[in-house]
């Protein structure tokens, strides 16, 4: 298997904006100091999957666990839970139905 050695030029940088627009899909507000932090961080991460795809990783055997991942049993109907248990468990009831906060906004 092939060998990881220290990168011979510094990693590509996120931009500032790159780090906004993540941030702004994780609906995360971000301090400059930790748009700064998660910048170099997740630079350093996509840095480190780019060195990882550039090894050969052709002489590997397949991990036992992951090859039988794609056998998928066969999709058989299965009775639903009683309604009275399933919103038993909720954490907010509306009526018969499950109370969720509102996740997306309307921006169109």
């Amino acid at each position: 298997m092939g060998t990881m050695s220290a990168p011979e030029q510094s990693p590509e940088t996120l931009s500032r904006a790159t780090v906004d627009h993540v941030a702004d899909l994780a609906r995360l507000a971000l301090s400059d100091q930790e748009r700064e932090l998660f910048r170099v961080q997740l630079s350093a991460i996509l840095d480190y999957f780019g060195r990882l795809q550039a090894l050969d990783s052709s002489p590997a055997e397949p991990f036992p666990a992951l090859a039988a991942a794609g056998e998928l049993r066969e999709d058989e109907p299965q009775p639903s839970l009683p309604l009275d248990d399933v919103l038993a468990n909720a954490p907010a009831v509306e009526g018969e139905r499950l109370s969720v906060p509102v996740v997306l906004e309307d921006r169109g």
